[in-house]
C-alpha cells in the first residue's frame, strides 16, 4: 500500500478491494438486485409520502409543487447515477466515503463519511421519532389508550422509538440478507397502501385546485432571516413565499423524499455481481419512487387549495382527505405510514453501520468496530452500538427539530460523488466499470452543481447547524484519524492494523 503524509493520500481501488477480503472484516454477498430495488423503495417511501409533498404546497410551492418533485427527482437521478458507476466500479462498503477516498483523497473521504453520518445517524433516530409519533396517532384513530412515554429514573423515555430500533438493531445483527426479507413484506404493503390512496384521492381531483399553478411570490414575514434559503439571506432579500423561488425552496424541501437512495450503495460489499446489479437495483427503485410521488403530489394538490392546506397546523394528505370530508382514510393513511416508517429506519440503520465499518476498517476510526461475526457475516457489536446510539436519541430529544439538516448531509456527499466521476475517469481510465454515467464529464458537472444549488435553498440556520457539525469533525480528524489511518502508517499490516 501506497503511504503518504498528506491530508489528500489516495486509497487505491485495488487497496480497498484487497481489504474487503480480509475474513475478519468481511460481509457476505448475499444481495440481488431485486433487494436492492425493494432497499430503494423501501428507504424512500415513508412518512415522507403523505406528507412532504403536502408541507411544500402549502408554505412554499402551490400546485407547481410537483415541478419541485420533478426537479428534485431528476437532481437525485444525475447523482444517483454518479453513484451507481462508483459502487460498479468500487464494490465495497462505505459508499461515497470510499469513492472519494479512491478519488479526491482521505480528508474529503472523511468530510464525506462524517456527513454521511450526519445524515443517517439524524435519519434513523428522526424516524424513529416519527414511528412512535406515528404509532400514538395510530392508536388514537383505533380508540386505543396506551401511554407512548415512561418514566424511568424521573427521566421522561418515549417507548416507540426505542423498541423499534432495538427489533431492527437484532434483525441485522442476524443477518443483512434475513433482515432485506422482512424489509421486503412491510415495502410490499405500504406501496400496495400507497396506490389505494392514490386511486381514491383521484376521485376527488378537483382541476380548479391547480390554478394558479404558480402562485404569485408574496411576502412571508412569520419567518426570521435564519429560516428563509441561504442564498436570500446572503442577497439581503426578504422572506417570501411561493413564485418561482418558492418552487426552488420546495425542491430543496422534498429532496428529504428521496433521501437514503446513496444508502443502497453501501451495500455494494454484501451484493451479488455488483457490477450489474447495483446500477440496477439503485436506477430500478429511483424510477418506482418518482412516479409514486408525483401521483400522490398530484393528489393532494388536485384533492383541496393549496390555500386550504396552508391553514392546517401539519399538512398532509390526510388533511387533504378530511377537507373532503373521507375521514376515513385517516385510519389507512396512518397505518400506511407505520409500516412506511419501519422499512425506513431499517435501511437507514444498515446504511449508517456500513459507513462506520468502512472509516473504521480504514483506521479513520477505532479499528474494533469493522470485526464482523464468523456466524452472522455481519459487524454484530458496530450494529448494536449504533442501535444503543439512535435508540437513546431518539427516545430522548427533540431530534425533529434537525430534520432539514439530513437533506444538507445527504446533498453535501452528492456533490463530491458527481464530481468525483471525471476525477477518477482522468486518473484511472483503465478501472472496469459495469456502468457508465452517459456524456461525461458534462453530465456529472451538472448533477454536482445542482446539488449545490439545492443545498443554497437551504435555510441559513441549517447552514449554520452543518457548519458547527464539520468543524468538530475536521477537529476529529486531526486529533485522531489522521494519525491512525491505515493509509498513513507504514508500521501497520493493512489488514490487521497490527504493528510490523
Amino acid at each position: 500500500m501506497s503511504v503518504s503524509t498528506s491530508i489528500f493520500r489516495r486509497k487505491s481501488v485495488e487497496d480497498s478491494l484487497e481489504e474487503s477480503l480480509d475474513p475478519e472484516r468481511a460481509l457476505r454477498r448475499t444481495l440481488t438486485t431485486w433487494d436492492l430495488i425493494v432497499l430503494g423503495v423501501a428507504v424512500a417511501v415513508g412518512a415522507g409520502i403523505f406528507s412532504v409533498g403536502a408541507t411544500a404546497a402549502a408554505n412554499y410551492a402551490g400546485p407547481a409543487v410537483i415541478v419541485s418533485f420533478v426537479i428534485a427527482s431528476v437532481v437525485c437521478g444525475l447523482a444517483i447515477m454518479c453513484y451507481a458507476e462508483f459502487a460498479s466500479t468500487l464494490p465495497v462498503a462505505g459508499s461515497a466515503y470510499t469513492f472519494s477516498y479512491a478519488s479526491m483523497g482521505e480528508f474529503v473521504a472523511w468530510i464525506i463519511g462524517w456527513d454521511l453520518i450526519l445524515e443517517m445517524l439524524l435519519g434513523s433516530a428522526v424516524i424513529a421519532k416519527f414511528w412512535g409519533v406515528y404509532l400514538s396517532d395510530a392508536f388514537g384513530l383505533f380508540g386505543i389508550d396506551i401511554p407512548t412515554t415512561l418514566s424511568l429514573g424521573g427521566v421522561d423515555v418515549e417507548w416507540g422509538p426505542v423498541v423499534i430500533v432495538g427489533i431492527f438493531t437484532a434483525l441485522l445483527a442476524l443477518g443483512t440478507k434475513l433482515s432485506t426479507r422482512v424489509n421486503s413484506v412491510f415495502t410490499i404493503i405500504k406501496v400496495a397502501i400507497t396506490i389505494f390512496v392514490i386511486v381514491v384521492g383521484f376521485f376527488y381531483v378537483n382541476t380548479a385546485n391547480f390554478s394558479p399553478f404558480v402562485p404569485p411570490s408574496q411576502p412571508a414575514p412569520e419567518r426570521t432571516s435564519l429560516e428563509q434559503p441561504v442564498f436570500a439571506f446572503l442577497f439581503g432579500l426578504e422572506p417570501t413565499a411561493y413564485g418561482v423561488i418558492g418552487v426552488l425552496s420546495g425542491a430543496a424541501l422534498v429532496f428529504f423524499a428521496f433521501i437514503g437512495f446513496d444508502v443502497v450503495a453501501t451495500t455494494a460489499e454484501e451484493t451479488k455481481e455488483p457490477q450489474r446489479t447495483v446500477p440496477r437495483g439503485i436506477l430500478g427503485g429511483l424510477a418506482i419512487v418518482t412516479v409514486l410521488y408525483i401521483l400522490v403530489t398530484i393528489v393532494v394538490t388536485g384533492m383541496v387549495s393549496y390555500t386550504e392546506l396552508a391553514e392546517a397546523d401539519t399538512p398532509s394528505l390526510t388533511t387533504a382527505f378530511v377537507l373532503v370530508g373521507a375521514d376515513w382514510a385517516g385510519r389507512v393513511i396512518s397505518v400506511g405510514i407505520l409500516v412506511g416508517l419501519t422499512s425506513v429506519l431499517m435501511v437507514l440503520l444498515l446504511g449508517l453501520t456500513r459507513i462506520v465499518f468502512a472509516m473504521s476498517r480504514d483506521g479513520l476510526l477505532p479499528r474494533g468496530a469493522s470485526r464482523t461475526s464468523p456466524k452472522y457475516g455481519t459487524p454484530v457489536r458496530l450494529q448494536i452500538g449504533v442501535g444503543i446510539v439512535v435508540a437513546l436519541i431518539a427516545g430522548l430529544s427533540e431530534v425533529e427539530l434537525l430534520e432539514e439538516m439530513i437533506n444538507i448531509g445527504t446533498l453535501s456527499a452528492f456533490v463530491l460523488v458527481s464530481f468525483g466521476i471525471p476525477i477518477l475517469r482522468r486518473t484511472r481510465p483503465d478501472l472496469p466499470r459495469g456502468f457508465r454515467v452517459p456524456w461525461s464529464p458534462a453530465l456529472p458537472i451538472i448533477a454536482g452543481v445542482a446539488c449545490l444549488w439545492l443545498m443554497v435553498n437551504l435555510t441559513t440556520l441549517t447552514w449554520l447547524r452543518f457548519l458547527a457539525w464539520l468543524v468538530a469533525g475536521v477537529v476529529i480528524y486531526f486529533a485522531y484519524s489522521y494519525r491512525h489511518s491505515i493509509a498513513a502508517n507504514p508500521h501497520h499490516d493493512a489488514k490487521t492494523g497490527a504493528k510490523l
